[in-house]
């Protein structure tokens, strides 16, 4: 099966305000309110469906998906736009972050799930590197997340994304132990693949400069945008294994410059 994921963070509203994590790392992947509006229009008249559920039954030709890390606070205007068409995404929430800042209280965490959205764990405290923790600290991230937003909604929470798009197969093996049975990671990959029980499903980013056409062509699997993001995330890759812990404060010293 193949699915067309994309990967939203922050829909900034009218006020210019941003949710979520601070900084130029983040910043670019800020989305206006109007250009997201556009692109879920151009995706409506291109496939003519709603996105689809990752918690409830897939169909076998695959189909697309909306996500949005973080649980920035931009999620509530985010998620009123999508309910008002009917539609469902996937919210997924730093435990650690609720009620702080920009970031949702549990009360939007509740509203979210009440507008027919799916909530999902992003980890409890968003290691910066995920994937080098020891496994009982990946249990740890994963299960205080799940279970601090399943007493929220007061209903089980079986999905969840990767924070950082650190994946490795022991984040997801811990993943699967808490009862997670999909794991979205950040690599721009449409066929799903498993571990442990558990599915695995990649995603397209989606920037502040991504063109709107880019992003319809995405959600409806055509190939060439999928394949130019995955030739970027095996760059960034290579880069993050030479550079270790020091690749993600080069990278905001660079977009500090931009």
């Amino acid at each position: 099966m193949k699915l067309s994921t994309l990967m939203y963070h922050d829909v900034i509203g009218p006020d210019g305000v941003r949710g979520g994590f601070e900084g130029a790392g983040a910043g670019v992947y800020a989305v206006s309110a109007d250009e997201f509006e556009r692109q879920m229009d151009g995706i409506e008249r291109v496939l003519g469906e709603p996105p689809l559920r990752a918690d409830a039954p897939l169909p076998p030709r695959g189909g697309w998906l909306l996500t949005f890390d973080d649980g920035g606070s931009s999620a509530a205007l985010a998620g009123a736009a999508l309910a008002r068409r009917g539609w469902a995404a996937h919210f997924f929430v730093v435990t650690e972050r609720v009620g702080q800042p920009g970031f949702l209280d549990w009360e939007g965490v509740r509203r979210l799930a009440a507008e027919g959205h799916v909530i999902g764990s992003h980890s409890h405290t968003h290691p910066q590197r995920i994937g080098s923790l020891p496994p009982e600290r990946l249990r740890e991230e994963w299960s205080r997340s799940v279970t601090a937003l399943s007493e929220a909604i007061d209903a089980p929470v079986t999905t969840a994304s990767v924070p950082g798009g650190y994946y490795s197969d022991a984040v997801g093996g811990a993943a699967a132990e808490v009862g997670i049975a999909t794991l979205f990671t950040s690599q721009p990959r449409r066929a799903m693949e498993g571990i442990e029980g558990c599915a695995l499903v990649g995603r397209f980013a989606v920037r502040g400069s991504t063109p709107t056409q880019t992003v319809v062509s995405a959600a409806a699997g055509k190939v060439h945008p999928w394949l130019r993001q995955r030739a970027g995330w095996a760059a960034r890759g290579a880069a993050k294994r030479i550079g270790g812990r020091h690749y993600e404060r080069l990278r905001r010293v660079l977009l500090s410059r931009r």
